[in-house]
């Protein structure tokens, strides 16, 4: 028997208290044990929700053990105001489903899934990553992340994955969302560093949204969007016309894929017509070149592209310039998932620069994050960045983070990952032979889906680290480590404004489900270098560990005492540095570059920009449709694997994949309302009810995101910058299913 199990007993035991050996590393008891003693009885406590990067603060009502039993919306918090949309009502849902893994699952030499200890399925965990890097080298394993668990989990597996266990790729599902608002903003300010405050909603005079259904995807925003006093006019620029769309006081129904076309023929104007801001400029680089290349992209040459009249550009351009008016520009999934998103988000950081709306209030250039720990997966997971907002190519970097963490120098590397998509690749070619996917569901949510089924087949070893055996990742894993979900554990989330907020332990994980921490803290013991994470012995004791690493970084949050400050002041958003006695405290709701310094060597913002390049697979008479793709509802969340565990959300949305179609599309197809069609890519097909809908242009379909089926017809397209995959137009045909 291995040495390592009295280890696992001591560690487990420090998580489920008083158990015995056996019945934590034996699988056939599923007892829950008592609820830890700092869950003594209250009230209620506060944690953020789990779902968006809204980043709400919940009031959980807990019962006299401790546990949480409903919960409400926090009153008075500045995110939030006391509202919440169906996904945070339901919040507790999914914690009682059926269908969590409460225990870890191996496969067998049969295929069966058989039902195994932790000190059984560490150990094979450990031996088979091993025995993969001594034959193959270190780059034959990479692990998948999230955006979904707290950042001191995400930093802990990024350092115990790269510096404890010496692999080298590794990449977050922030790839599939943010990626290209990080790029963005790294190459125009110098740093990934969103400039807004939510409560620029009620302070602008003009609010662009580009590429956001902001009533569905973040509704909460909305709701702040509605509470602006400045009769603002709410412009958004979408080929559908959304439920924002249908709420703004203009709908820019342009052509997909046009909008960067569209951005820089507004530039043009702007320039042209002399409304610009030349103090703001004088603080940019590029700004000659920049109107050289706005030469080419007046209104008339592209309209083709953007599917609008002159008149209706030169009518926005006055808009979006008009003198004394606050103007801010806002983009979500619409621009980040494109082929050239990077491109088009820096076209509206170049719109705010030259206007001079930037750094003030009701202004600036402003990403709207998709899931709820996204910023934080941005800073501290260790794949693109080194951790702590860090930079791996940089000896000065490797250097404080090896200090502050007390690990050798050397176990840093200076080489970069490979992206989501490369590493992916490189399973399909046989040069990844082990994958490790920890709280998300590739198999269901990443582009041109069928192919993740041929990559299976040349993996040696597939784990995944989930709340739920039953998500298409976890059905296709070798071995399965049952973890806790949002509600099992503490830890902080990191907002779209860049708050820093806390979420709360108020029940215990099912069976012998672990927190992620927890889970990581052992594979270190099984890895035998469990002496470099020595001070990670909770989340807290790794919050401070990384609060400290971001000293003088743009994210700098050394300021922050600990968990408690953090909610004492309604979370903190960065930057939040150590402050000398008497120093004023900072307000609760900042915006960045007020001082109009950024942070590049020369304390100039970057106007950068390239010609649109051809959309990646245009239609033709064999594909005649773009399909757009999108989210569903409100009560919907990405693959479902927690929504669809709700009954309650359940019946707030469709239970079957559904196609929008215009009605001239339907009456020439002569389908009509619920008849099912078949959406048929060049790379898989799915069956779908008929939804006529006029909020669709002819030519174009809509289908949500959230059906397993969706991603089967999605194209392998990607930005070169950031690398996030195009999931927002590709070509197929309809045909009606007889």
């Amino acid at each position: 028997m291995p040495l390592f199990p009295p280890v696992l007993s001591r560690l487990l035991k420090q998580h489920h208290g008083p158990l015995t050996a056996d019945l934590v590393l034996e699988p056939g008891n599923f007892g829950l044990g008592r609820v830890p003693a700092r869950l003594k009885p209250a009230s209620a406590v506060t944690s953020i929700c789990g779902y968006c990067a809204t980043g709400c603060q919940l009031k959980l009502h807990l019962d006299e053990q401790g546990r949480a039993i409903n919960l409400s919306p926090q009153a008075g918090y500045p995110v939030n105001l006391g509202m919440a949309c169906p996904k945070g009502w339901q919040a507790l849902d999914p914690l009682d489903s059926a269908e969590r893994a409460t225990v870890p699952l191996l496969r067998d030499e049969t295929g069966k899934m058989l039902r195994v200890g932790w000190a059984e399925a560490l150990e094979t965990f450990a031996s088979r990553f091993k025995s993969l890097k001594e034959q193959h080298g270190r780059e034959s394993v990479a692990f998948l992340s999230t955006g979904q668990i707290p950042f001191e989990e995400m930093a802990f597996l990024g350092c115990l994955f790269k510096f404890g266990m010496g692999f080298l790729h590794g990449d977050a599902n922030t790839r599939q969302c943010m990626a290209t608002a990080v790029t963005a903003y790294k190459q125009s300010f110098g740093f990934d560093a969103p400039p807004y405050s939510y409560a620029d909603f009620e302070e602008s005079d003009v609010i662009v949204l580009v590429g956001s259904n902001l009533c569905i995807a973040h509704p909460i925003l909305w709701q702040r969007v509605m509470r602006n006093r400045r009769n603002p006019q709410i412009i958004v620029i979408d080929p559908r016309a959304t439920e924002t769309a249908q709420a703004a006081t203009r709908h820019v129904m342009l052509k997909p894929k046009g909008d960067l076309s569209l951005l820089y023929a507004l530039a043009h104007c702007i320039v042209r017509d002399g409304r610009i801001d030349p103090a703001s400029i004088e603080r940019t680089e590029g700004f000659e070149e920049f109107s050289a290349f706005l030469a080419d992209y007046s209104p008339l040459a592209v309209t083709e592209r953007t599917g609008m009249s002159v008149e209706e550009i030169e009518s926005l351009a006055r808009t979006v310039s008009e003198p004394g008016k606050r103007v801010s520009w806002w983009w979500t999934m619409g621009v980040n998932q494109s082929y050239e998103g990077v491109r088009a988000a820096q076209a509206m950081i170049n719109l705010a620069l030259i206007t001079g709306n930037i750094g003030k209030p009701g202004t600036g250039a402003n990403s709207i994050t998709g899931q709820c720990n996204a910023m934080g997966s941005r800073l501290f997971s260790n794949t693109t960045s080194l951790v702590g907002g860090h930079d791996f190519a940089v000896p000065e970097h490797r250097a404080k983070v090896a200090a502050g963490l007390g690990i050798p120098e050397e176990k840093i590397s200076s080489e970069p990952s490979l992206a989501y998509d490369q590493i992916l690749a490189a399973a399909e070619e046989g040069k990844i032979k082990g994958l490790w996917i920890i709280a998300t569901n590739p198999f269901h949510s990443w582009v041109d889906s069928g192919r993740l089924a041929a990559l299976r087949e040349k993996l040696e070893f597939l784990v995944v680290q989930d709340m739920y055996y039953t998500t298409e990742s976890a059905r296709a894993a070798d071995l399965v480590l049952p973890a806790a979900g949002w509600g099992e554990k503490d830890g902080c989330f990191i907002n779209s404004e860049r708050r820093v907020g806390t979420l709360k332990k108020v029940r215990q994980a099912p069976g012998i489900a672990l927190s992620d921490f927890r889970i990581f803290r052992l594979i270190a013991s099984v890895w035998g270098c469990e002496d470099l994470f020595v001070r990670w012995t909770d989340p807290e004791a790794a919050f401070r560990l990384l609060r400290d690493l971001t000293q003088g970084r743009p994210c700098d949050i050394t300021g922050i005492e600990g968990y408690e400050m953090v909610d004492g002041l309604g979370g903190v958003q960065w930057p939040y540095p150590a402050r000398e006695d008497g120093a004023p405290t900072p307000a609760s709701e900042r915006r960045l570059f007020e001082d109009s310094v950024f942070y590049t060597p020369s304390g100039k913002a970057k106007l950068l920009f390239s010609p649109p390049a051809p959309i990646p697979e245009a239609v033709d008479r064999e594909y005649p449709y773009t399909l757009l793709t999108g989210r569903g509802t409100s009560s919907q969340w990405h693959t479902q694997s927690r929504t669809g565990k709700s009954d309650i959300l359940r019946k707030l949305y469709p239970q079957d994949a559904y196609v929008e179609i215009n009605p001239k599309d339907a009456a020439r197809l002569g389908v009509k309302e619920h008849d099912m069609i078949r959406v048929r890519s060049r790379r898989g097909e799915l069956e779908a009810s008929v939804y006529i809908a006029p909020t669709v242009k002819p030519g174009e379909l809509f289908l949500p995101m959230h059906y397993p089926e969706v991603n089967r017809l999605t194209h392998s397209s990607f930005d070169p910058h950031s690398r996030q995959p195009n999931y927002k137009a590709c070509a197929v045909t309809l045909e009606k299913v007889r």
